[in-house]
């Protein structure tokens, strides 16, 4: 019993010291490597990079700054879709776990994202079904612009010194959009083929800098 208001003042203070970091901790850069597979695999994807602030192990203002491209043809319609164009979100990530110090983070996060976008619309072999003449299909720089917002949700952790990998779930939700004069884009730089919701994610390689 004497020694229990000891106990409870050292542990006291050890939290007091663990807590007294620097308010500033270093910054992080990473590359997404979802995006890369997607462009080997599949007729679309994106290169994505970005740079997130760490403040007290807790708060985490991240940058995140990519190039969305595609040029698909459809088995169906045979239309021939192309775009590349870059993309640019800004937000910031939590740290949900109690003890924020440790090398394994969980964390909740939002985004606010935007792109500006033109994109070309073909196909070379469209006929007319009434007069049965080849009719000129062939549509260039249509001008299109996308606003979303991200819900995010994800992993970090340390592997080795300042090399991390994590991943991320995303929930994006489309807030405003211009689709420029054939009013509808097939698909959106950083958010994905277009609609009014995506779900997405992200697999990443940190290294804290």
């Amino acid at each position: 019993m004497l020694l229990a208001p000891l106990n409870a003042q050292a542990q006291k203070k050890g939290t007091e010291e663990a807590d007294s970091i620097a308010f500033f901790r270093g910054f992080a850069v990473s590359v997404d490597l979802v995006g890369l597979i997607q462009m080997a695999a599949s007729s679309y994807g994106q290169y994505e990079a970005a740079l997130r602030i760490n403040l007290k192990d807790r708060y985490f203002p991240i940058v995140e700054v990519g190039l969305g491209r595609t040029n698909n043809t459809s088995d169906v319609t045979q239309n021939t879709y192309k775009t590349s164009a870059p993309y640019f979100k800004v937000g910031i990530d939590f740290n949900l776990l109690k003890n924020k110090h440790d090398f394994y983070r969980v964390f909740a996060g939002l985004r606010y994202a935007f792109t500006s976008f033109k994109y070309d619309l073909n196909n070379p072999e469209v006929v007319d079904p009434v007069w049965g003449e080849d009719v000129n299909y062939d549509f260039t720089g249509v001008k299109c612009s996308y606003h979303w917002a991200e819900i995010v949700v994800g992993v970090d952790a340390k592997i080795w010194g300042p090399l991390h990998l994590g991943w991320s779930l995303r929930y994006k939700n489309r807030l405003f959009h211009n689709d420029g004069d054939l009013d509808k884009a097939w698909y959106v730089p950083g958010y994905g083929t277009s609609g009014n919701s995506k779900i997405g994610g992200t697999f990443t390689f940190t290294v804290d800098i």
